[in-house]
Parts: structure tokens; sequence; C-alpha cells
């Protein structure tokens, strides 16, 4: 077996938490590492705004510590991709241009927290991999490019550091985002970013089709008199916060902001690159400190999805053979017990491939 220990990361079951964190610990967490030039957001720390579409897998095991819990996923991915739909056209067609059209194009699926929570516990953070019975093994940059479509190649995604923002977001997004606000500004909070477009708290319910869900949201969706280009904005400001580059955080730094302000230049930086750094960055640090993982976490399930033929979703027959690979995968919730679910991949993980 490859030399490394593993460490089996357990973290407190805090059901009443949104999206609350400590200074320190969301400090720690809000850093997006590119490939070529690291990024570290360092946005204020608030209660959460009501949206994250967190999911806990409940229940107990043996094995687990008294009031421990399993991890929460802090993507809010259906909305991302109803949000998108419902844009005029011509929005769309920008956004795609600048390298998220691919991604968009993905239905959202379910996302298997027991699966990430077993492939998690994997991760050795002294050989930034992860440890498996025959060796080491991790997501590259060519996964990135072919699962999500997302531009890998590219100026690294660095944000300009200022000490206030507040004029560069008035500029950029509208002077509505600091209303209210005290200067200086660092960070912008995520939740009035869906509520300036008439969506905040709007969320998937648990027996609501995806379809259903978006004709609510399209229903809903004001964009009011504000440009299109601010309107981009928005929702691609949005976009990182609760997709590509989720943290703990409700609030996003405002230096990736100015990264949008010429829209047909964004195409230019490596925002694949820079998912990936951002996970890796989050992996550790969200598996000893907390239950919640940041990052693009469907992305590092569709990883795992193809390469172990075990305790993962199906290929649905007839989907495209072309970018973005994860539009051919089918995720169903499982309706086991999910720390029998978590235990039966770790099992399947320890024995492949000799059994």
């Amino acid at each position: 077996m490859t030399r490394g220990k593993r460490r089996m990361l357990r973290t407190r079951l805090q059901p009443a938490e949104e999206e609350e964190n400590t200074g320190e610990e969301s400090m720690a967490e809000e850093e997006m590492v590119a490939a070529a030039g690291g990024v570290s957001p360092e946005g204020e720390e608030t209660a959460g705004d009501g949206e994250g579409e967190e999911t806990v897998a409940e229940g107990r095991h043996s094995r687990r510590p008294k009031g421990k819990g399993r991890m929460r996923r802090r993507v809010t991915w259906d909305l991302c991709w109803a949000w998108y739909r419902a844009l005029p056209e011509a929005q769309q067609t920008r956004i795609a241009r600048m390298g998220f059209g691919h991604l968009l194009s993905v239905r959202p699926f379910h996302v298997d927290v027991p699966y990430l929570e077993a492939l998690r516990e994997r991760w050795e953070e002294d050989c930034k991999a992860f440890i498996m019975p025959w060796g080491h093994m991790i997501p590259t940059l060519e996964d990135v490019a072919y699962l999500t479509g997302l531009p890998v190649q590219g100026e690294p995604v660095v944000g300009q550091e200022r000490s206030d923002y507040h004029d560069d977001i008035v500029e950029l997004l509208g002077p509505k985002f600091m209303a209210g606000r005290r200067r200086p500004i660092r960070s912008i909070l995520l939740g009035s970013l869906s509520e300036a477009v008439g969506l905040r708290g709007r969320r998937r319910g648990p027996l609501e089709t995806l379809e259903e869900f978006y004709t609510g949201v399209r229903g809903a969706l004001d964009l009011g008199d504000r440009s299109e280009e601010r309107s981009v904005r928005i929702f691609i400001s949005y976009l990182f916060g609760r997709l590509l580059f989720t943290t703990q955080s409700s609030q996003m730094n405002c230096k990736f902001v100015l990264l949008l302000r010429d829209l047909d230049q964004a195409g230019r930086y490596a925002w694949g690159a820079a998912m990936l750094g951002h996970l890796f960055s989050l992996l550790p640090r969200s598996s000893r400190r907390s239950q919640s993982t940041g990052g693009f976490t469907p992305f590092l399930q569709i990883w795992g999805y193809t390469r172990f033929p075990m305790g993962r979703g199906v290929q649905a027959e007839g989907r495209q053979t072309m970018v973005p690979l994860m539009a051919r995968w089918e995720v169903a919730p499982d309706p086991r017990v999910a720390d029998r679910r978590a235990d039966d991949v770790r099992a399947a993980l320890d024995h492949y491939p000799h059994d």
C-alpha cells in the first residue's frame, strides 16, 4: 500500500447553522488558489443570508464520536442554472463567451454527500492527493477541462488589492449595493446580489421539479432598468460565490468583481484552474474544522465517478460525448441511511480493484 496516513475526518453537527462562522475560520477558508498565482479574499464575516443550498446527510454511526455530523455542501447550483436560463439571450451569450457556457448547460444533479465524505477522508494535505490502496490520485486540469468545460489556460485569477472598493462596486454593480454600508468596503453580501434581481431566498422545494423551479425563477426575475453589463456582472459575482468558489462565508471579496470590469476580456482568465485550486485549498481546512465543505464539489463527485466503478451514479444513454462530460451523468438521491451509504463507499474503495 502506498505510504501515507489517512485522516478520518469528523466534525460537529450544528443543525441551526446556516452560514455563520468565526472570523478566523472563514478568513482561512476564503482562499482561491489559481494555477499561476494565489488569490485570497478577506471578506467580512456575517450570518448567512438564508440562501445556502446545504445538504446534511443525517444519521449516526458507532464509529462517529458523539455530537459529530456529516459534511454539508455549500453550492446553490439549481438557482445559478435557473437564473442563467431566465436571462435574456444576449446576456446568456456574453456569459458563455466568458467561459461559463459549457458548465451552465449542465442540468444540476443530486450532490452525493456521503460519497464525497468517503472520498474527502482520503485527502492527505502533506502530499496534496487522495490516498488510495493502489496509490496517490489527484484531479488534473485536463479533468477540469473535459468534465466542466471551464477554461484552464489563460491568465491567473488574481484580484486587485485595495483598501476600499466602494467606488468600484458603485460603478460596476450599482449604488444600491452600497446603500447603508460604512466605508471601507472590502466585501459584498451574496444575498444582496440575488435580492437585486428579485431572487433572494429562492430555493427549490423537495418535491419541485427542476423545470418547475426554473419557471418560478423566470417569473420572479426582475432585471429592472439596469444595463446589460451590470446584470451580467451581478450574475457572475453570484456564480463565483455560490458555485465555483464557495466558502463558509455569506460574503465575497470585492476584488474579484474588478475582474469583470471589461466583460469582453473576462474570457482570457483560467477560471477552471482557479476553481480547482480553490477546491484543493479548502479540502483540508473544511475537513478539519467544520462539517461544511467549500468549492465546486459536484466536479469532485463526477471525477470520482469516472475513476471508481462503485457507489456512483449512472451514465445516461444517448447523452452527449463532447465537453462538458459532467452532462453524461444522472445522480438520484440514495434512499439508504447516509451512514450505511458512506460506509459502503469506504469499503468499496478499500477493496477496489482487488475484489
